[in-house]
């Protein structure tokens, strides 16, 4: 699907019928977004624009002169751009960014919420988009403000996590069966969370240090120092994910502690009952032998005698253990 933007941020589908009905679409539009283009959307684009549409095998090239070139007068860019943040399984998407001197054109295979949120928006900007390097810039500003929530959205379920980890002591000795282990798994999935945000931002980054040297963007002011503080957020934005992957990577590591400290404490009771009740075994094994002679056998209180033994000797290496700390 193909989506054009005027720059008041009217929208409408680009006409597919004929060469000129699509060119004619075009004409006074600033942004050109591709959805999941088939290859007649891409052939479409080609024979109007004088560009080359990426297909989606070479968005996912990781080398930077394949994510980040000029071609004539067209500049290439490929971000990767968080998608399903708030689900269970998060992960990136990459998108292209070509700016020509007349227009912005995206191709993406996905439906990140900064778009979304960029299209509700573009009629609220001040004066409207009116060129090329005004629109990459303030679409680069909502995705970095997107991943700024991402962010938010990993600190407040970590804050939950850590809550649910190191609670109320009260309540620390009647945790359900697995409890901890479950705590570990959603442990495991918030890292995920933001490592993809950290390699969003590392990529956006790139895109942004690669613009910021373009020609058509040093010639524009008011689009140069926006992407001037957009690099500075997503500076900021890269320094705070390093300090959130930390505080998660300490809870990981403490939720493994607590695991084995609970494990050491069953295998601590376990080694205690069979210390306790050792030597009331020993006096019962010692009079389960089956001598001739055995004058305790022949007493009257033998058997109290014997039984009160085995209750003595199981509760004083008890009071020795607490009197130790051992317990």
């Amino acid at each position: 699907m193909i989506t054009v933007f005027r720059p008041n941020g009217e929208a409408r589908a680009l006409p597919a019928e004929t060469d000129s009905a699509a060119a004619e679409a075009l004409a006074g539009t600033v942004w050109v977004d591709m959805l999941e283009p088939t290859r007649g959307d891409e052939a479409l684009i080609e024979r109007i624009l004088p560009i080359d549409v990426p297909t989606r095998d070479e968005l996912k090239d990781i080398e930077p002169s394949s994510r980040l070139y000029t071609d004539g007068t067209a500049a290439y860019m490929t971000a990767s751009l968080m998608v399903k943040a708030e689900s269970d399984l998060p992960h990136l998407t990459d998108v292209a960014f070509i700016l020509t001197p007349d227009r912005l054109l995206t191709v993406r295979y996905a439906e990140p919420r900064s778009f979304s949120l960029f299209r509700s928006a573009m009629h609220r900007i001040p004066g409207g988009c009116t060129s090329p390097t005004v629109m990459i810039t303030r679409l680069l500003e909502t995705i970095a403000d997107r991943t700024a929530e991402i962010l938010e959205i990993a600190v407040s379920r970590a804050d939950t996590l850590s809550l649910e980890v190191f609670g109320d002591k009260r309540h620390l000795s009647r945790r359900p069966p697995r409890y901890l282990e479950d705590r570990v798994v959603q442990v495991s999935a918030l890292h995920r969370l933001v490592a993809k945000t950290r390699d969003s931002l590392m990529s956006l980054s790139r895109v942004l240090t690669f613009l910021h040297g373009l020609p058509a963007l040093q010639s524009d002011r008011e689009s140069l120092e926006l992407c001037r503080t957009v690099t500075r957020d997503v500076q900021s934005l890269s320094e705070h994910a390093n300090f959130v992957a930390g505080n998660i990577t300490f809870l990981l590591d403490a939720s493994l502690g607590l695991i084995n400290l609970e494990q050491n404490a069953i295998i601590k009771i376990f080694s205690i009952a069979s210390v306790v009740l050792l030597p009331p075994t020993l006096i019962a094994s010692t009079y389960g032998m089956n001598f001739e002679f055995m004058p305790e056998l022949h007493m009257a209180y033998a058997y109290p005698l014997t039984l009160a033994a085995m209750v003595l000797s199981a509760i004083l290496p008890f009071f020795f253990f607490r009197w130790k700390g051992w317990l």
